[in-house]
């Protein structure tokens, strides 16, 4: 029987899990060890430790304090794993713990954290999704069912002495230098609120107070949230500290591309069976600085799209130069209005493009001076035609149902 290394019991407070940590250092002890080879389990707190309910009230994800997170389950060590090799996670299966067959996705309020659309959506509002089997829907968002493609959005390897302190040279600057902009441009290390793992006395406080925050992807993986690392995947990871220290979470049930919402995809609580094995001096063999990945061989099968077009120009006008940030917003934008003729609000539609299992795709970056990105959104996933025809769309839903709002405070 394949051992479960890590086990969260979601009752309890993450904080008091010494197997879970919630930020990056390289003297966060190791908490289990495996060989090359071997399979095993983890267990894992959705990426908020449960902070987020299963009920019809936003304002937990208006009141939620971000530096709290990620909480994440490991660090997991290989056995013979040194610095420049590879470390090689084979995903073989996925799935939600049996006593959490449910996941949230929201927006985040402008002034606590924001999103990829804040201005647009300013205020805190989120949907909770039921889990039927493979399918989920929400009793938020009527009309859409879809399979999911569980998947961590978070996972990575400790970083050594060297890349932390790379990390804070480039990002505490940052941050200070737009330290005024609402919602934030990224984040500091901060101690008060830094779960350590096993580390504890003068070494924890000392770690707590430069370790990172683990809200970007870096060069050793982390919060990359893509959503085709699902059940059949594999991932190569360069190893920066003796056995590696693999750790995980975030796990989504559904994603669309670029997890446009913040406040997730489909946020859920939930496990890992992985396997592992190591590629001696494998970052110089290969040049790798980044992870690679092979992705997984299950995928929702959708063979019909309708698929949005954005270019570099903003909601103001403005020309923007080969920005497929911008051009994305633009496409995300332009589906959201799209899908209002059907009667969703625009918050539904924004919260269906950050769970259903969209495409994202930069279409071109040399025409000067647009940029063009598309989103590809799969008309299969709802209850009615959203094609468009010559009658015009029909309005299926009449607006009685909606996302909970939290009034600003």
């Amino acid at each position: 029987m394949t051992e479960t290394l890590i086990k969260v019991d979601l009752t309890q407070s993450a904080y008091d899990n010494d197997m879970v940590h919630n930020r990056w250092h390289p003297d966060i002890p190791i908490v289990a060890w495996t060989k090359p080879g071997d399979d095993f389990i983890i267990e894992t707190y959705d990426w908020t430790g449960g902070f987020i309910k299963n009920n019809d009230d936003a304002s937990d994800v208006r009141d939620i304090d971000l530096t709290i997170v990620h909480f994440l389950s490991g660090p997991i060590g290989v056995e013979g794993a040194e610095p420049g090799d590879l470390l090689v996670v084979e995903i073989l299966d996925i799935g939600a713990k049996p006593d959490s067959n449910w996941g949230f996705n929201g927006f985040f309020s402008k002034n606590n954290g924001g999103g990829f659309l804040t201005e647009h959506f300013p205020s805190a509002q989120k949907s909770i999704w039921d889990f039927e089997g493979m399918f989920t829907k929400s009793r938020h968002i009527p009309g859409v069912r879809f399979p999911g493609l569980i998947h961590p959005g978070l996972i990575g390897c400790l970083p050594d002495p060297k890349l932390l302190k790379t990390w804070n040279d480039r990002e505490i600057p940052f941050v200070e230098a737009h330290k005024d902009r609402v919602p934030p441009v990224g984040t500091v290390p901060f101690a008060p609120t830094a779960h350590m793992g096993r580390l504890s006395g003068e070494g924890r406080d000392k770690a707590a107070a430069e370790a990172a925050r683990t809200v970007p992807p870096r060069e050793h993986g982390g919060n990359c949230d893509i959503k085709d690392l699902s059940r059949g995947s594999k991932v190569y990871f360069p190893v920066y500290v003796p056995g590696g220290g693999l750790s995980m979470g975030d796990l989504h049930f559904s994603q669309g591309d670029g997890e446009i919402t913040f406040c997730g995809a489909i946020e859920m609580a939930g496990w890992l069976h992985l396997k592992v094995d190591v590629i001696k001096d494998g970052m110089s063999k290969y040049g790798i600085k980044n992870p690679i990945f092979k992705p997984s061989v299950i995928t929702p099968k959708y063979d019909d799209y309708l698929i949005f077009e954005g270019i570099s120009v903003d909601e103001a006008g403005q020309q923007h130069y080969l920005d497929v940030h911008v051009a994305y917003r633009q496409a995300c934008l332009n589906a959201i209005e799209y899908l209002k003729k059907f009667g969703y609000s625009g918050a539904q539609a924004y919260s269906i493009l950050g769970t259903a299992p969209v495409q994202g795709h930069i279409s071109g970056v040399v025409d000067i001076p647009n940029a063009c990105a598309t989103l590809w959104l799969p008309t299969k996933i709802f209850e009615f035609d959203i094609n468009p025809s010559a009658a015009g769309p029909t309005k299926f839903l009449d607006g009685s149902i909606d996302m909970p709002l939290a009034p600003d405070l």
